[in-house]
């Protein structure tokens, strides 16, 4: 079965957009087989209210996104929006603002054990369902030269808490994953797919 019949099975009546410049999950979405094309808005606001249990924060940052969207959202057309999150001894990490809370945020995952929570909205027109998945990541401990050769070397200004599992410091310091290596990436492809044919 090609890409497009795959896709005429369950999604006939739609064009799927994802709204993210994230390589990862462009990268996820590209390995289901669905057609698919990128819609970047600038400047969405992603704040959220402190109140906010933290499990819930990352759906209700992907479901903000959507309504950014939803104007200019055709009938035929379906949304992906996703954001990620770490959460480490009741603190979110989110993309480090600069090269030092970079350096920060790896120190303190350094050893430990945090969770990596993905919230994702799918939105139609008419219609919108969100749902979370979550890991539990274990990290070895880091020494300081390789967490500044992980810097130097990589881009962790775009990824929450500052790293990216795909690249070399998931290779050298993730001892253990309890969840989706997937939702650990950015994007819970496996619930991805599976909502996209219930919808």
């Amino acid at each position: 079965m090609n890409q497009s019949s795959l896709q005429s099975t369950f999604l006939s009546h739609y064009r799927i957009i994802l709204a993210s410049n994230s390589p990862r999950r462009k990268e996820l979405l590209t390995g289901i087989d669905l057609s698919y094309e990128i819609r970047i808005l600038p400047d969405i606001d992603e704040s959220y209210p402190e109140a906010l249990p933290h499990e819930e924060v990352a759906a209700y940052i992907a479901c903000k996104k959507a309504t950014a969207y939803l104007s200019e959202l055709k009938e035929d057309e379906l949304l992906i929006t996703a954001d990620t999150i770490v959460l480490l001894d009741g603190m979110i990490l989110g993309k480090p603002a600069d090269i030092d809370e970079a350096r920060e945020m790896l120190l303190t995952l350094s050893g430990q054990t945090h969770r990596v929570i993905t919230g994702v909205c799918l939105t139609s027109p008419l219609k919108q369902i969100s749902f979370t998945d979550m890991a539990y990541v274990t990290f070895g401990t880091l020494t300081a030269e390789e967490i500044d050769y992980y810097i130097s070397e990589y881009s962790p200004l775009d990824k929450a808490g500052a790293y990216g599992v795909q690249e070399w410091i998931g290779y050298v310091a993730v001892e253990r994953i309890e969840g989706s290596y997937f939702n650990v990436m950015g994007l819970p492809i496996f619930k991805v797919y599976r909502e996209l044919k219930r919808f």
